[in-house]
């Protein structure tokens, strides 16, 4: 797919996705969503990439969905009305990428440099850590407009920063900036704006430098689906396979040799070749 909405780059093992429409303060439109979730499959699909940097061109990470003509209209589209609403067309497009975003088996670092409200904000929440800068401001405006979260954001944020907050934020739709951010738990650091990139680059080579990627995969998707289970039997089920297959790889033992030699780790395996026969576990009849 050609990208028109988005950067996207690879180096170093760092793939990085850059909202790119400036002059509309990179406002969403159903086109971003389809180059973001095209980037993620293309991430998914290369073992070279080891972890994933969202951002945003000029002063915005993204200002929420473009509700001019061209961008589609959002949620407020003069379509005809359906009268079935559990048809395609009534998904809602912000959904379609965060669940995407869930599903990535690589490490996601959120790097918000600017205003984020709306989808610009509900896109970051199945991230797995966000950085924001100074300059950055949030916002889960949906009851000023009339309509609510949507990007399934009603199961990602509670589970990040508690019930209250999430509460507090989407019912009064205020603005709020990089520090109440920080207070509440949605992002894990706040930076100046030319450290923001740096300090993401800095995080994301802390994890490709020292971990294994299939380990890193199976974490991800362990500690974003395991916390929902209704028992911790669930935990214990998926820990025992985990550790007794990971216990048998080529990676515990370069794990241990390396550890050992006080050397390096090069690990052998791979996420799109040598993930573990249980995986996707939540996919097993009766798990749920």
């Amino acid at each position: 797919m050609d990208y028109s909405t988005i950067r996207y780059d690879v180096a170093d093992g760092i793939a990085t996705i850059t909202l790119s429409r400036p002059e509309k303060m990179n406002a969403f439109t159903n086109r971003m969503m389809a180059e973001m979730i095209d980037a993620f499959d293309a991430i998914d699909a290369d073992d070279a990439i080891r972890a994933v940097i969202v951002t945003g061109e000029g002063r915005a990470f993204c200002a929420g969905a473009d509700l001019t003509p061209d961008g589609g209209g959002g949620p407020f589209s003069s379509d005809d009305p359906v009268t079935d609403l559990s048809v395609a067309r009534v998904r809602d497009g912000g959904g379609l990428l965060t669940l995407r975003i869930f599903q990535c088996k690589k490490p996601v670092i959120g790097a918000i440099n600017g205003a984020a409200v709306g989808i610009g904000v509900t896109m970051q929440l199945p991230m797995d850590m966000r950085l924001a800068s100074t300059s950055a401001r949030f916002g889960f405006v949906f009851a000023r407009r009339g309509i609510v979260p949507e990007a399934a954001s009603s199961w990602f944020l509670p589970r990040l920063v508690g019930q209250q907050q999430a509460l507090e934020w989407c019912m009064t739709g205020r603005v709020f900036g990089a520090d109440e951010a920080l207070a509440g738990g949605l992002v894990r650091s706040v930076h100046s704006p030319e450290e923001l990139m740096p300090a993401a680059i800095a995080l994301a080579r802390e994890i490709i430098d020292n971990t294994a990627p299939v380990s890193v995969a199976l974490t991800r998707a362990m500690l974003w689906r395991i916390p929902s289970a209704p028992h911790p039997m669930h935990a214990h089920r998926v820990d025992s396979r985990a550790i007794y297959t990971r216990s048998r790889s080529g990676d515990a033992a370069e794990g241990i040799s390396s550890f050992l030699e006080k050397r390096v780790a090069n690990y052998p395996d791979r996420v799109a070749s040598d993930m573990p026969e249980f995986y996707p576990w939540w996919d097993e009849p009766g798990y749920e």
